[in-house]
């Protein structure tokens, strides 16, 4: 039953059993009301924003909710909202990236390892019955490889420490240096990656790195060189990746995200040298809970709410 009386507007349809928990504590507008004959009057008495990728949340809607304090989202990435007016409307945007970190680290290291051991297409061999004409050709073994880190935040760090244990060396590329970590620090991604073997890309998305991995960054890398992307789409530029896979300027990736999805691109679908997954990093039961909670947590500190 709510008890705080507070207006929460939802951005789109929430995952099954979220919306009833937020219910418990707030009043809840579901996603229909927007636009609606009687959003006018409803939009002065929303203070909050529950939001979930892909909706949008663009300048129109928040410039339409002249009360609202804060935007909750139901994600890591904030790239489905208009950051700048939300900046300039002063608000509050939280996301549950705490929730999803271990589970995105671990999607990582399984495609650094299906990647650089060629496991996937090694499946593939087996699955296309060409194990009897022949053994699979050799791949490359981790320990003693560099890996290069585009956006060391907490699953940076959580790719790092998983990473030390597979014997790897660790260097970092962010907006600014973090001297209380003991990895080397690179002031571009080109540069990262001119001193990298492995290239795990997960940074934020939006126009700040719309296509930072490009044609330099991957010529950087080199031969043999493998880029992981747990990122966004966004950041990858594909034209570039898959010109630098057919020349062999690199020699793999792995995509846990596309541009085009759900729909990726169909030079990216069976490619042999890309391993290709449907956006699963945070995609557990638990991760999934967690965020949930993460998102309703976040309402209930910003509101001075205390669960009983």
């Amino acid at each position: 039953m709510n008890r705080s009386g507070i207006d929460i507007l939802l951005s789109t349809t929430m995952p099954p059993g979220l919306a009833e928990d937020l219910a418990q504590h707030f009043t809840l507008h579901g996603p229909e009301v927007i636009g609606s004959p009687g959003f006018a009057e409803l939009a002065p008495r929303i203070r909050g924003l529950a939001s979930r990728e892909p909706a949008r949340v663009d300048a129109a809607l928040l410039e339409s909710l002249p009360n609202l304090e804060i935007i909750s989202s139901y994600s890591a990435g904030l790239d489905n909202i208009d950051l700048d007016a939300a900046r300039r409307l002063g608000l509050v945007v939280a996301n549950s990236s705490a929730a999803l970190d271990e589970e995105v680290a671990d999607t990582a290291i399984a495609l650094i390892l299906m990647t650089v051991r060629r496991f996937a297409a090694a499946e593939r061999h087996v699955l296309e019955g060409k194990w009897a004409e022949g053994p699979f050709p050799l791949a490359r073994g981790l320990k003693g490889r560099r890996l290069g880190i585009v956006g060391l935040g907490h699953i940076g760090e959580a790719i790092a420490a998983r990473a030390t244990a597979f014997g790897l060396s660790i260097a970092y590329h962010n907006r600014r240096a973090k001297p209380e970590v003991p990895y080397a620090y690179h002031a571009t991604a080109e540069e990262l990656a001119a001193e990298s073997d492995i290239l795990a890309v997960c940074c934020p998305g939006g126009p700040e790195t719309l296509n930072l991995i490009d044609a330099k960054v991957l010529r950087a890398l080199g031969a043999g060189g493998v880029v992981v992307n747990v990122s966004r789409g966004s950041v990858v530029d594909e034209d570039a990746l898959l010109a630098a896979l057919a020349d062999g300027t690199i020699g793999g990736a792995g995509l846990d995200v596309c541009r085009n999805e759900p729909n990726p691109r169909p030079e990216l679908i069976g490619h042999p040298d890309i391993v290709l997954l449907p956006h699963v990093g945070s995609a557990t039961v638990e991760t999934r809970a967690r965020m949930g909670h993460v998102m309703r947590d976040n309402l209930l500190a910003h509101f001075g709410i205390k669960e009983v």
